[in-house]
Order: C-alpha cells, then structure tokens, then sequence
C-alpha cells in the first residue's frame, strides 16, 4: 500500500484535538489522533511529515515509527514532533487492520482477556475542551443541560452521590484531582491546611460512606512541588488511596523516587512521558509503581506496546491513559485488552456517553464496568461523516485529492 496523501481534521468545539487521515493508493484510509496545539501539530504534519510519507510503503510501520521518532529535534519528549509521529503511528495500525480485515486487538496478539476492568476519570463534558487558561475554563464545568453529566462538579460538590451512582453501573475505581483548585491560587507552591483540608473532603466523605467497595484514584497533574506533595501524600494515606498520578513535574526523577519511598501508595506515572527510554529511567529508579502511558503522546502504539512490554519486565502493572479523544480512548484499550500486565483502562463516561458519540461512528461496548472489544477492522470505528461535514470542522490535505468514498469507512 503506497501513501497518497495525508489529511487532517480539527474544530473549534475541541480546541486542544486533532485527527490525521493517512491515504493509500488503494483507496483505504487510517485514523489517527493527538491532543494539544493542534495548529502546531496540522503545520509539522503538512510541512514534514507528509512530504516524508507520501509515495511510501504504508505497510512499514516500525520504519515509519523510528524516522518519525528520531527527528533531529524533540524526540525525547512529548513534543509537537512526537505527537505527531505519535498520531501517524494509530494511523498506520489503523490501515494494516482495514487492509487485512482485522480488529487492531487480533494484529497486537490478540485477546488475553474478554473485557477490561475500567475507572471512571471524574471529569464533565467540556473538560479540556478549551485552550489552557484559568481554572474554571480549563475545568468547563457545566450549568447547562447536560449537568446530570458533569462528574467533576459532582466530585467537589456531592462525592457520595457520584461514588453511588458509579457503583450502580459496576464502576468501582473513580479519578478525582480536587487539590488542582489550590494549585491554581499558588502555583503548586506551598499549600495551606484548609486547602489540604478542602482536597481530602472527597476522599474521606467516600470512605466514611461506602467504605473500601470504591477505588480511589488521586490525580495531581504535576502540579505540585516535591514539598507540598508530601504534605498531600500524607493527608489523603489515612483513605487509603489507589495510587497518586503525576504528584510533581515527571522530568524530576530524584523527586519521584523520593515520593515512592515516601509513600506505600504507588505511584503512577505518566502519560505525559514519551518514549520508551523515558519510562525507563522511571523504572530503573524505581520512581513508579504503575505506569501510564498515552498514545498520542508517549509514541503511538508502536511505542505504548514497547513500554508495556518493559513494564512486565519490571513487574509493574500498565493502565493506558484516555482523556483526550476517541482514538487515542479505543487504540489504548486495545493495548488494555491485550497486554497481560494491564491492570486498569481510564474512561470517562461525560465523553464516552456525549461528545464521542457525536465524532465517532462507533464505541467499544461497557458492560457491568469492563470494556469490551470493538469486532470491526482496525480501530473499528470511524469519524462520523456529519462531523467531517460540520461548517465547524477544519480539513487539510496534502497529496492527492479525495475520493467520494472515502467519507465513510473503506
């Protein structure tokens, strides 16, 4: 299969995504997708990659991964280039499962379990939607119609109303980050005792209701100095926590050891982390106790197969990160699905149950708190053509032109 082109698709609704389209002669089409500056990434995608890929084997995946990895700059990072290749790489798996007639799950190995265990990550519908700005922006918390779906405003406000309403649908692991609140007044500097006290009302309002039946995940999105994530570490041990995600910045190796000596709470770290070399420098100091990676961020699955692979090695536990995009959600529960040391797959049902569903043509069912496995070739899904249509959707194409048939799935 020789590529043909490459195309890309964002919109506004969704400032921070963007979709990659790679085209083979034989009229086929795969998906990918990263998250964050997407102008960024639609400019290097057009301006370097594309020329790169177009008249290339689109069956040479590996090839494809290690040139597109190992650019002269920002390969060591999860920067424009590596989300880049990162969102090229889905593409690419995506292809080889449609030309084979194959569900992604069956090329990585195949199943080594029916369904996966899911958390549910507490956020609302408009979560991140938006560019990075003050907290309530960035937060989109909503007061609108779809409020029953804001699981965010739900965790600050009634923590054991959400908790229940998880359990009645089998959920039994909940992500929940209200220290971020604190983080955004100082900076991740210091923090005070009431705002300690203010973080650890969720956690301790669950316990005293629900007792142990609720796993609770604490994300602190890097946010913190190594001083202040002590202090927090120590407030939120006494609710017995799951683990502690990104408690500092994940480029300080010396601070997370620390923290995992400090803590019998593993540590989890970091979808923010690309490559494999990365995650480990993690491992051999010992400086996380479940990893997590993103494909869209940490290399693709090419890469994310790699780092799950040397976390068995490790003996540690993966749980694939999603809280980003349809692709990225489906790609890494197929990694989930198929890796033995896969404990967790993130999920969060205000996306899975709204926005998704209007981008993507399909989903992976959730039955009883486990994902299952999509049965289509590759991802097994589509962009839905009334979202490539919308007036709010932005395409860009280099290569050569489209096909009518290409706006549903070949």
């Amino acid at each position: 299969m020789k590529v043909v082109a490459l195309e890309t698709v964002r919109t506004r609704s969704h400032a921070n995504l963007i979709w990659v389209h790679v085209e083979t002669d034989d009229g086929r089409r795969g998906l990918g997708e990263t998250f964050f500056f997407p102008t960024a990434v639609e400019t290097y995608l057009h301006d370097v990659v594309a020329p790169m890929l177009i008249g290339g084997d689109a069956t040479r995946i590996e090839h494809w991964h290690a040139t597109l990895m190992r650019q002269p700059v920002g390969y060591g990072a999860s920067g424009v280039e590596v989300r880049a290749a990162s969102a090229v790489d889905v593409a690419l798996w995506d292809l080889m499962g449609r030309a084979t007639g194959l569900p992604l799950w069956r090329l990585l190995g195949g199943l080594v379990r029916d369904g996966v265990r899911i958390y549910n990550t507490c956020a609302g519908p408009h979560y991140a939607t938006k560019d990075r700005g003050e907290v309530g922006r960035w937060f989109g918390i909503d007061h609108g119609d779809t409020k029953d779906l804001d699981d965010l405003k739900a965790f600050m406000e009634e923590p054991v109303r959400l908790a229940r309403d998880l359990m009645a649908e089998g959920v039994t692991g909940m992500k929940i980050w209200p220290f971020d609140f604190a983080a955004f007044e100082t900076g991740g500097v210091g923090i005070t005792p009431a705002q300690i006290e203010a973080g650890v009302r969720p956690f301790r309002l669950i316990r005293e209701a629900l007792g142990p039946a609720m796993d609770l995940m604490v994300e602190l999105h890097g946010l913190w100095d190594l001083e202040s994530a002590k202090r927090i570490i120590r407030a939120v041990e006494p609710w017995a926590p799951a683990w502690f995600e990104d408690p500092i910045r994940m480029d300080d190796l010396d601070g997370l050891a620390e923290l995992a000596r400090f803590t019998r709470v593993p540590i989890l770290a970091s979808e923010t982390t690309a490559t494999k070399e990365a995650f480990r420098r993690l491992m051999e100091r010992r400086a996380v106790g479940i990893v997590s990676f993103d494909v869209g961020w940490s290399g693709g699955i090419t890469e994310c197969r790699k780092i799950a692979a040397m976390a068995d090695a490790w003996g540690l536990p993966v749980a694939p990160h999603d809280c980003t995009g349809p692709v990225g959600y489906v790609a890494g529960a197929c990694l989930s699905l198929t890796n033995r040391n896969a404990m967790v797959q993130e999920t969060v049902r205000a996306y899975v149950r709204g926005w998704y569903r209007a981008i993507a043509t399909d989903l992976p069912p959730i039955e009883g708190g486990r994902l299952l496995p999509l049965p289509g070739p590759g991802l097994g899904f589509d962009l839905s053509p009334a979202f490539l249509a919308d007036p709010g959707t932005i395409r860009r194409r280099t290569g050569a032109p489209p096909r009518p048939s290409q706006e549903v799935r070949a």
